[in-house]
């Protein structure tokens, strides 16, 4: 896009992201966390056609990642940064990942105990990961262009990911009065935080 960073400028179709994921993945391996991509900086960065789009599918060059393990090695080094670009970005390079809307889709929720105060609320996205909702973790609702609420999940650093309509609408079936409101919105609880998801009857 015009006006951006010159440094999407430095790449044209040179680089090799799978080798430089297969190296991540024998230096540390896919269990044992996430790469601290938040410490890498690396000068060769650039814009080679990745996007993420609406429905949480990954493109590359107009043509889907169907390989879902290099997909999920992709989103261990996926990063946003403070203007709001996302990145893959490894120590060697990084490169400008579009995203139509979230990085992720939360796919699936466990409730553990509730649904009040001492309820936990255990998320679990397209790629993978375990997240647990809650005051580093929480649940936000933007409304959409119909005014329905649509709620998104903080994943890690600046990353989110979308609820699915059927994950939502069991956070809508356990969701309780606000205690801070006499009821007036409702929402839920997970580790002692309450995530107000609308107005109550």
């Amino acid at each position: 896009m015009a006006g951006q960073d010159d440094d999407v400028k430095l790449i044209s179709g040179s680089i090799s992201l799978d080798a430089t994921l297969r190296e991540i993945a024998r230096e540390d391996g896919e269990s044992s966390g996430h790469p601290p991509v938040e410490l890498w900086n690396p000068e060769r960065a650039g814009d080679i056609g990745m996007e993420i789009r609406a429905d949480g599918s990954w493109w590359h060059e107009g043509r889907p990642i169907r390989r879902e393990k290099l997909v999920r090695l992709f989103a261990r080094i996926l990063r946003e940064d403070e203007d709001g670009r996302t990145w893959l970005v490894t120590p060697y390079e990084k490169v400008l990942v579009h995203v139509a809307d979230a990085h992720f889709h939360a796919v699936r929720v466990d409730a553990h105990g509730g649904p009040g105060e001492d309820q936990v609320l255990i998320f679990r996205t397209n790629v993978g990961d375990e997240v647990v909702a809650g005051p580093e973790r929480p649940l936000t609702f933007r409304t959409t262009e119909e005014g329905e609420p649509q709620p998104y999940l903080r994943v890690r650093g600046r990353l989110d990911a979308k609820l699915t309509r059927p994950v939502f609408y069991e956070l809508a079936d356990r969701a309780v009065p606000n205690p801070e409101d006499g009821g007036r919105t409702l929402g839920v609880w997970s580790k002692g935080c309450f995530f107000t998801i609308g107005p109550g009857a």
